[in-house]
């Protein structure tokens, strides 16, 4: 069975507010409950998710405007009066159904790390250490990157140790991806990845980069 690592980016994009939820996310959840694959997320990944998910998705300003726009269009008979009370019932329903899901967000963090199919695993010593070395190797990466990394790589170790072989990480943070902007491959972190024997995805659907046939079985 495929071990997927799954970061920050994929919480996220699974418990923001209904509207924003991400469907690629959500069908790697739905995969991993289906027993086809396992997904492995390192715990700090559950903490570093909730600023974003308490920034991003507040609607305040972006209502008001579209308040102050109806206001505007209705004065200017750009739109009907019955016109501008749907839509300001609309954006009141947006509040409301952002609001509610933010209150909820402890809950919905909670049950998303109890999914089956999904194993949320906690820092290690031998992370911490990891995560130090990354410091000189990577000093560019963010602190926070350097121990996703070195969560993953720890892992991935360990799951190696025990007989799994399909190792794959689903990574949209640009900053642990082993390529940059025009594809070319980083060659520090690519080596990493290669070395833990590890495939990363660009994104949830695991279809991108096309990882080469029997790659798995080259170590």
């Amino acid at each position: 069975m495929p071990n997927v690592f799954v970061e920050t980016n994929w919480v996220v994009d699974c418990t923001a507010p209904a509207h924003n939820k991400v469907p690629a996310a959500l069908d790697l959840l739905r995969r991993a409950r289906d027993g086809e694959i396992q997904l492995h997320l390192p715990a700090i990944c559950l903490a570093e998710a909730r600023h974003p998910l308490f920034t991003k998705f507040q609607t305040r300003q972006s209502s008001d405007r579209v308040r102050q726009f109806v206001t505007w269009a209705v004065s200017a008979n750009r739109l009907t009066p019955d016109q501008g009370t749907t839509i300001r019932s609309g954006v009141d329903l947006m509040e409301n159904v952002v609001k509610a899901d933010l209150q909820n967000m402890d809950t919905a963090l909670r049950e998303l790390a109890r999914s089956p199919g999904l194993e949320v695993f906690p820092t290690t010593a031998a992370m911490l250490e990891r995560s130090t070395e990354l410091c000189f190797e990577l000093p560019e990466l963010k602190p926070w990157d350097q121990a996703v990394l070195a969560a993953v790589l720890i892992r991935a170790g360990e799951l190696r140790q025990a007989g799994e072989r399909e190792l794959a990480f689903c990574q949209l943070d640009s900053d642990l991806q082993p390529w940059d902007k025009n594809g070319d491959a980083k060659p520090k972190l690519t080596d990493l990845y290669d070395r833990a024997n590890v495939w990363v995805y660009g994104d949830f659907l695991m279809h991108g980069p096309e990882m080469p046939p029997n790659w798995y079985e080259r170590a």
